[in-house]
Parts: C-alpha cells; sequence; structure tokens
C-alpha cells in the first residue's frame, strides 16, 4: 500500500471540469453532486439567462433604428433641431436576469461572462452595451463569492479592421479585475488566429450589430491569412489566459510560446478529439504530449471540456451512472492514425455489436479517456522530485563566501541525482591517471594528498573515500570549511562514518596554508604497484604547537584570510595533489568560484597539482518568461535592485526566443499526427575560467595584493588583484519569430577533469 501512495505522490493530477455551451437547467447541489459522481470536479454556470440577453437585443435594436432615424433627418434638413437619443443604458439585473445565488457549491463551480459581447467592436455602442454587460456580471459573481470567471477572448476581425480594439478590450478586462478584485479571471483564445472561425455561431452575438461606417462594407472584405501569432499578440496586450485547443496543434513554436504563459484552463471541444477505428474520441499523438508537457507544470492548468454532452442521468433519478475511472478497455484508447483500417476485419466485425454497446454504455466517453490519460502519465522524474516545488521560483543568490549556511541549504545541494556521481567518476579517473603516470605524491607515505575545500556537511568527502576504495589507490584527505556549524558535523561524520580517515580543518579556504608536516620530507616517489590503499585506521594525530584531536585542526582566525606568498612546502605546511570543490553557482562563477580557487591555490602542487573543476564556462540564451517577469516587478516597490538581481531559478514556463528551427509552416501543410521537429535554443558562450592559474598570473596577483601604494590601480577601484577574473561578452541572437525578451538564461558547463563533464 506503501508503494502505491509512493507512486500516486509523483504522479500528476488532472482537474477537469464540464462546459454546456447552452446550459438549459441552473447548476444546483444536485446538479454538480451527480457531475461529481461522474467523476467531473468541477461545472461552468453562465452568469446571465438567455431572458436577460433577450433584454439586451431589445434596447440595443430600437436604439440602433432610432440613431439612424436621427441620421437621415440631420441629412436632409438644415435645421438642428433633431434631438439624438438618451446614450443606452442597462438596468440593473433582476432574479429573472441570472441563475446565480450565494451558496456552498459556489467556490466548485466556473462561472462564464455572456460569449455575446463584442467588447473589441469598433462601433462604441456595442462596444459600451458589452463593457455594461460585463460590469453587471463581474459585480454580481463576485458577490456570489464565485473565485473564478471565464470570459470569451477578444473578436479580432471586423470587417477591414484588425484588432483594433485590443485597448479598449484590456481596459475592460482591467476595470472587472477592480470591481472583482478577489476573482481570477480567465481569457478564453485559441492557440492562432483563424479569421474563419470567427463567424457568428447563432447566439446572437453583438458583432453583427456594428454599423457600417465602423467595419466598412461586409462584400469589400478579402480573404485573411492565417496568423499563427496573431492570438498571442492579442493576449500580449492582455495578459490573462485559458487556451482552447484545436483539432490540429500548431507547430512547435507557437505550442513553447503559449507554454509560456501562465495559463489557467486547457479548454477542449468534441472537435478537439478524433475517433479511432473502433469509433471512441481519443487525442492524438501531439495532443497527448501537450497535455503531459504541462502537467508537469507547478500550478497545471485545470482541462474544460466543452459541450462534449450533457450530465447523465439528471432526467432519471433511477438510472445507474458509472463513474469515469479510467479503466477503459484497449480498443477504446487505440490510436487513431493512418494505420487504423478503414473498414473491421472478420474478426473486429464479429465484435461489432459489443464494442458498440460498450460505446454507448459509457455515457462520459470523453471524460472517461482524459482519466484514463491521467493514469498513464509516467511519473515524475529523479530531477522532476528533486526540483518540487522549486519551478519558476525565485530564488536570491546565495553569498557562501559571506554567509555561514544553513543545513537545510546544503541538504538541497546534495539531493542533486547527477553531479556527486560525475564528480565521483571524476575523482576516481583522476587517482586512477595520477598512478597509471607514477606522478610523485604530496604525502611521506606515497598517498596522494587531496583536499575537498568548502567541504559543507562532507558528500564529496564521501566520494572521495568511495572513489578511492573503488580504484584501490591509497589517499591522505583533508577537508576544509570555514562554516563552523558545518565544521562540527564534519567533525561527528569523521569519527561515525569515515572512521578518522579525514583532517578536518575550520579556516577559510584563502587562508589554509596546506597541510601540516610535523617533519618535512622530500617528496616521496611510489612505484605504482606498491601504492598503498588507506586504511580504515585513524591517522596519526597533528600539531601545529597546540595540542589537537586526531586530525581535527582548528585555525584561528578563519574569518579573515591571511593572504601569503610563502610556499606551501615551507614552514612544514605541505602541498595538496588533488584539490576539490563545488564552489560553481548556476552561472559557474557567480557565487566567487574563481576568487576563491585563485586563493587556495597556492597549496596545489604547482608542477602535478590537479583541480577538479579544471574548467567551467557560463552561457547565455534569451527567453520569454512572463511569470518571472512578473514576479520580478511585483517585487522592485520593496526591493529596487530587483531587476538587475542574478536570480536562480529552476526555469520551466519559458519560452526560447532564439532557435534553430525553421519558420513555422501553417497547419494545412502538416499532416495529422506528424511528427515536428523541436526547436533547439541557441544557446551562446559568454566566458570561461580553468584552474589552476598559470604562475605568472597568480604571481602578478600577489604582488598587486601586497604592494604597498594605496592608490586603487584595478578597473573597478581595487588594488587589481583580481584583474585577470574580470569577464565581459558581446553576443548576437537570431531571433525568428516576434516576442517579448523578459531576461536572459543563464547556464553552465564544467570539465571535472578529463572527459568527464557536467
Amino acid at each position: 500500500m506503501d508503494s502505491l501512495d509512493a507512486v500516486d505522490e509523483y504522479m500528476p493530477i488532472f482537474f477537469v471540469g464540464q462546459h454546456e455551451s447552452s446550459r438549459s437547467l441552473p447548476v444546483s447541489a444536485h446538479v454538480l453532486r451527480q457531475a461529481q459522481d461522474c467523476n467531473y470536479d468541477m461545472l461552468t454556470t453562465p452568469i446571465t439567462t438567455p431572458y436577460f440577453h433577450n433584454r439586451v437585443l431589445a434596447l440595443l435594436s430600437p436604439h440602433l433604428s432610432q440613431l439612424e432615424s436621427c441620421s437621415h433627418e440631420s441629412h436632409s434638413s438644415l435645421s438642428s433641431s433633431s434631438s439624438s437619443p438618451v446614450p443606452l443604458m442597462i438596468p440593473p439585473l433582476g432574479p429573472l436576469d441570472t441563475p446565480l445565488t450565494p451558496n456552498d457549491t459556489i467556490s466548485q463551480l466556473l462561472a462564464v461572462a455572456s460569449p455575446w459581447i463584442d467588447l473589441c467592436s469598433p462601433d462604441p455602442i456595442v462596444s459600451h452595451l458589452s463593457q455594461q454587460v460585463l460590469s453587471l456580471e463581474i459585480a454580481y459573481a463576485a458577490f456570489c463569492g464565485v473565485g473564478n470567471v471565464i470570459i470569451q477572448g477578444p473578436k479580432l476581425h471586423h470587417g477591414k479592421a484588425h484588432a483594433d480594439g485590443l485597448v479598449q478590450y484590456a481596459r475592460a478586462i482591467h476595470e472587472a479585475l477592480s470591481v472583482g478584485s478577489n476573482m481570477q479571471i480567465e481569457i478564453l483564445l485559441p492557440m492562432i488566429d483563424q479569421p474563419e472561425s470567427e463567424v457568428d455561431d447563432g447566439r446572437g452575438s453583438l458583432a453583427p450589430f456594428a454599423r457600417h461606417q465602423y467595419v466598412g462594407d461586409p462584400g469589400e472584405d478579402r480573404p485573411r491569412k492565417v496568423d499563427m501569432y496573431g492570438s498571442w499578440d492579442a493576449w500580449n496586450v492582455i495578459r490573462a489566459v485559458s487556451l482552447s485547443l484545436p483539432r490540429q496543434l500548431p507547430p512547435l513554436p507557437i505550442q513553447s510560446r503559449w507554454y509560456s504563459e501562465p495559463l489557467r484552463l486547457l479548454s477542449m471541444t468534441p472537435s478537439t478529439f478524433v475517433k479511432n477505428a473502433k469509433g471512441y474520441p481519443v487525442l492524438s499523438q501531439p495532443h497527448r504530449t501537450l497535455i503531459t508537457r504541462y502537467m508537469r507544470l507547478r500550478a497545471p492548468p485545470w482541462i474544460l471540456l466543452c459541450d462534449v454532452g450533457p450530465i447523465p442521468g439528471l432526467d432519471n433519478p433511477n438510472m445507474i451512472v458509472p463513474m469515469a475511472n479510467g479503466f477503459l478497455s484497449p480498443n477504446a484508447v487505440v490510436d487513431a492514425g493512418p494505420g487504423s483500417s478503414p473498414s473491421p476485419t472478420p474478426s473486429e466485425a464479429a465484435q461489432q455489436l459489443q464494442n458498440h454497446y460498450k460505446k454507448f454504455r459509457d455515457p462520459t466517453p470523453h471524460l472517461s479517456y482524459i482519466r484514463n490519460l491521467q493514469g498513464k502519465q509516467p511519473p515524475r522524474t529523479k530531477i522532476e522530485r528533486f526540483g518540487a516545488g522549486f519551478q519558476d521560483y525565485l530564488q536570491s543568490p546565495l553569498q557562501p563566501l559571506t554567509d555561514n549556511l544553513e543545513s537545510n541549504v546544503y541538504e538541497v545541494f546534495e539531493k542533486d541525482p547527477v553531479k556527486y556521481d560525475w564528480y565521483e567518476r571524476a575523482i576516481a579517473r583522476a587517482l586512477s591517471d595520477w598512478i597509471e603516470h607514477g606522478k610523485p605524491t604530496s604525502s611521506a607515505d606515497g598517498r596522494v594528498v587531496v583536499a575537498v575545500v568548502g567541504a559543507g556537511r562532507g558528500p564529496l568527502v564521501t566520494r572521495v573515500l568511495q572513489a578511492s576504495e573503488f580504484v584501490n589507490v591509497g589517499v591522505e584527505v583533508w577537508a576544509v570549511e570555514k562554516n563552523p556549524n558545518a565544521y562540527i558535523l564534519l567533525q561527528h561524520h569523521n569519527e561515525e562514518d569515515w572512521h578518522g580517515r579525514v583532517n578536518v580543518i575550520k579556516s577559510d579556504m584563502r587562508a589554509w596554508k596546506g597541510p601540516w608536516r610535523e617533519h618535512q620530507h622530500p617528496t616521496a616517489e611510489v612505484p605504482i604497484n606498491q601504492a598503498p590503499i588507506f586504511s580504515a585506521e585513524p591517522s596519526s594525530s597533528i600539531s601545529t604547537g597546540d595540542t589537537h584531536s586526531s586530525s581535527v585542526i582548528d585555525l584561528p582566525g578563519d574569518s579573515t584570510p591571511q593572504r601569503t606568498s610563502t610556499p606551501a612546502s615551507a614552514s612544514g605546511y605541505g602541498h595538496v595533489d588533488i584539490l576539490i570543490s563545488e564552489l560553481l553557482g548556476s552561472f559557474a562563477d557567480n557565487e566567487l568560484s574563481p576568487e576563491c580557487l585563485d586563493g587556495v591555490q597556492h597549496v596545489l602542487d604547482p608542477n602535478h597539482g590537479i583541480s577538479i573543476p579544471s574548467s567551467y564556462t557560463a552561457h547565455l540564451t534569451p527567453i520569454a518568461a512572463p511569470k518571472l517577469h512578473a514576479d520580478i516587478v511585483s517585487r522592485t516597490p520593496s526591493d529596487p535592485a530587483a531587476p538587475e538581481t542574478p536570480w536562480v531559478v529552476m526555469l520551466h514556463a519559458i519560452d526560447y526566443l532564439s532557435t534553430s528551427i525553421p519558420s513555422p509552416c501553417p497547419p494545412t501543410n502538416t499532416a495529422p499526427g506528424a511528427p515536428t521537429p523541436s526547436p533547439t535554443p541557441n544557446v551562446l558562450t559568454a566566458w570561461e575560467f580553468t584552474h589552476p592559474l598559470p604562475a605568472p598570473t597568480l604571481e602578478l596577483s600577489t604582488l598587486r595584493r601586497s604592494a604597498s601604494s594605496h592608490t586603487p590601480s584595478g578597473l573597478t577601484g581595487g588594488d587589481g588583484s583580481n584583474a585577470h577574473n574580470a569577464r565581459y561578452s558581446r553576443l548576437s541572437f537570431r531571433c525568428r519569430e516576434r516576442g517579448v525578451c523578459h531576461g536572459l538564461a543563464g547556464y553552465f558547463e564544467t570539465v571535472l577533469y578529463g572527459d568527464v563533464e557536467l
């Protein structure tokens, strides 16, 4: 039972609603309960009734007729005494105008604003009337406690005019949000702008009432082409969205653009589905892939099934309605595609009656299919589980050099399912190569001296010991950590887990002078076949003038790095053969890795020393990230530096603006179900750092730091000792499609050792 619960924990959850464009009955508690018995999670309800619709039309038609007659009179008479009609105003809602009332079930309903209004109309009479209708509906829905309202997207085509009323549409939405301040508004938009889809559906739209002086002569309309980004352009003015999925999805760049938006609803009509060879409604492979991708989001959208049939059992209380639990026969979920046979085989014909019965036995086949698709969602990967809760979440950049991190921060690092495995592989490779090439070690007994600087809670120390045992190469391990709290934990690990095999040092790595050697000996040459494996016995005690516990050294003054040009081999301090660190930030050098490793390089063997990592590069690409941009804008009043802060984010709902995929073609040129090549982002290299530094560079840095003159000599006003780490880059990106660049996504690559890369 526990294993099943663990699997369910990592499975995406679908929230599925049902919508009927012409719902005849009010959504009562009985209707909602019946829908929930069928396994729907929510229902839609209109805010106003057809009675209210007829009342508005009854006011509009005479008003337009009166305006037309006044216009004729003004042209036929020289007198200006003819009076204009009073501006059209809609009376308040009455009991017959709305089915909504405040009740316990209102929180489980999605309210739908009147789809027949036209907020984008170029005719001021029609647009003003539509705004009045919307204001009345939003105000009453907010009073009833409705949490979500769906509003039909803007009508973009009015005769010769195209998208001329988007600004007034956006203003109407803004006013609606001010009326319903605690309400979520979803704008229902198609994925692409298809002019032929904007036709009057017979529900009494106000759009045809627009006067010809504003929309032109209908006979002069010219055919308009499909605009792939037309709907997104409209949305970019409005900013709140519910997406309607077509039967054939547009190319992947369009899908990716919508994926980056804060989508709240995925709307599906019967035309979104296709019939398989058995006559069952199913979704094509591209649709299934798209839904799976959306359900991986931190806040996945709801699914709204529109006009897929009424709630079964409402007219027959004794009817036994099966729950759409998603357990369907193989025939019901088999894919529809070109491979399906056009006519049944003899064996299929023998089961035709049975299949026919099964098909009609399920009163909610579309819902059953969606629930079946939910059950087939792949479990979350290790990386998805590792980043759960952090997707598209702004995290302040860490300052491990100045701050002492808490244990839970270290724990997040250690959950990385990939990094430490590759670190161990790099360490094992470096140890093997060291012995294979016959390099001299820095220890008297021939063991390879390995130092983990910035050891934290010790995950890399554990990996060093494991790699040593795996390749059978003896190591002398040093763990250097400045955090006094982590230092305590390292001592516990050394006693309980590492069996005293590690020398634990409390010091800033830049102030550490290297492994202490009580009696300094010449570097030992050890044959390959005599390299001893480090035993589990505690190391000998080490003294720096005071008596310390076995294999633990506490260096005073660790908070202030003491710069020294004294070679590590002098004054009883030895060298390190392999220097290991995990100081890289999400943009490689953004957590001062170069400065820290430069400061500790004096302990590394100048002839054969190995740094892990040996190099790292930073990379950039422009992205559209509306949600992240909105979060940063909301922080700016209290934090003026927010727009310039290099935030740490696990990017998810983004769109790469510069890709290598060609411009999309109209969907009519693509066969249904045909695979579309995925866009590949153009990620360019900004700069690179390598370790260890060349000796002349390090000597110049030390010379500048120790200079007696206090005159600033660096480009940034410092002493110039860190000038070798200054970087800048100028990059050019080609963006094939229009869009909005909200920021630059930063990545890094690092060569740990040899061909082991992260």
